[in-house]
């Protein structure tokens, strides 16, 4: 299996542009993360999350030190969110400066156990609520989307927003990547889908297709 690497593309609210790309907040503390079929949909969803039981303790335990380490690093001063999956690791928000970029990047990188860090912070000025706020929305937009189509298995693919860009992450196939991307991009309001996925064929991950 790999680990598609992080090739942008900007997609206009309705583009036909495909793209395979690399890729925590909760709350409005940015646009936080949404398991698709999680907890409030029941144990059941839950159950279908390809990582294991201890892959996923192992994720909490990183998103936890990371958010420790950039409280150390820069306080309450700037918004960086953290997300964890199999590992892999994605930031987003915004830093006062490159040297805080570049400092939280390396802290993080020394944390047990992380595999790899997706920086995708900007600098610049935090966020503001009502803009962390539409982003939750088009986070909620997008996963309902996701949930609701037939060809995706629940609970596979995390969503992360921030400044209207999705960011997709999983352990899934290249079709479920390409139909998930596909959904994302047409949401109204979407600018740009960041796939940060790790991509594996049917038979490593024992994927059959939904209603088979």
């Amino acid at each position: 299996m790999t680990l598609s690497r992080l090739h942008r593309t900007t997609l206009p609210r309705l583009a036909a542009a495909a793209l395979v790309a690399a890729t925590l907040g909760s709350g409005l503390a940015g646009c936080a993360p949404l398991i698709i079929g999680g907890a409030a949909l029941g144990g059941a969803m839950l159950a279908t999350d390809r990582r294991t039981s201890g892959s996923q303790l192992d994720d909490q335990t990183i998103e936890l030190k990371a958010g420790s380490r950039i409280r150390e690093l820069v306080g309450a001063r700037e918004h960086v969110n953290v997300q964890s999956y199999n590992k892999v690791v994605l930031l987003t928000g915004e830093v006062h400066n490159d040297a805080d970029r570049k400092a939280i990047d390396e802290s993080i990188r020394k944390i047990d156990g992380v595999k790899d860090v997706f920086n995708e912070t900007v600098i610049g000025w935090p966020s503001s609520l009502g803009e962390r706020s539409k982003d939750e929305l088009l986070r909620s937009k997008v996963a309902t989307r996701l949930l609701g189509s037939k060809e995706l298995a629940a609970n596979i693919f995390t969503v992360v927003c921030e400044r209207n860009v999705i960011y997709l992450m999983g352990r899934v196939t290249e079709r479920e990547a390409g139909i998930a991307t596909n959904l994302a991009r047409e949401v109204e309001g979407v600018e740009k889908v960041v796939r940060v996925l790790e991509i594996a064929t049917e038979d490593q991950i024992g994927v059959r297709k939904p209603g088979i």
